[in-house]
């Protein structure tokens, strides 16, 4: 009977509550609040405590939620478990530069306190960190649908570019000199 669920309906009292956790850390962020280990540790108890009310007989050993709470899961052997760097073996990379741990960051970036970077962490011995794209995937795929429309209107455009028109009397533009001067139709070769 371990791991058995809920029969009562608390599903939609936990999502509405969930719903409202999630408005409030968007307020946060809005309003650059900075995320402390209380915070965290009080986001767990509310987890813990939502997996109890849908799950009052508990969860088995094997599932990941209940290893997460006892901070006992084994990533090893997962995707998930590459992406672990440990805190001794770990370099901070900004602007294709090591931020070493001895200097102040404002060393790095300067003494603005407005001025926001984006750190990526890497292993020690891996270097530095592949660059951003400068234009997303999908600004990339709308650039390329552009690019081909318009090469296809290019390759219609010189499909239609007939000059048998230009010898036509109206394409001629000394025509309207010539009928004035009456001197439309001379040939000057002989018959």
């Amino acid at each position: 009977m371990n791991g058995l669920k809920n029969v009562y309906q608390v599903g939609a009292q936990c999502l509405r509550r969930m719903k409202l956790d999630e408005e409030m850390a968007m307020k946060q962020v809005q309003a650059n609040v900075c995320v402390t280990m209380e915070m965290v540790k009080d986001a767990l108890d509310q987890l813990r405590g939502a997996v109890m009310i849908v799950y009052p007989m508990g969860l088995p050993p094997y599932d990941p939620i209940r290893m997460e709470f006892e901070n006992k899961e084994d990533l090893s052997g997962i995707q998930a478990g590459l992406q672990i760097i440990d805190e001794s073996e770990a370099q901070m990379w900004w602007a294709a530069k090591e931020l070493k741990r001895t200097q102040k960051l404002s060393d790095y970036v300067g003494k603005n306190e407005k001025t926001k970077i984006i750190v990526k962490l890497q292993q020690k011995g891996q270097g530095a960190p592949a660059r951003e794209p400068v234009i997303s995937n999908e600004e990339q795929k709308q650039m390329m649908l552009y690019y081909y429309k318009r090469q296809e209107e290019l390759k219609k455009l010189e499909e239609n570019d007939d000059d048998s028109c230009l010898d036509s009397t109206w394409a001629d533009n000394t025509a309207l000199k010539k009928h004035f001067h009456g001197v439309k139709d001379i040939k000057w070769r002989p018959r």
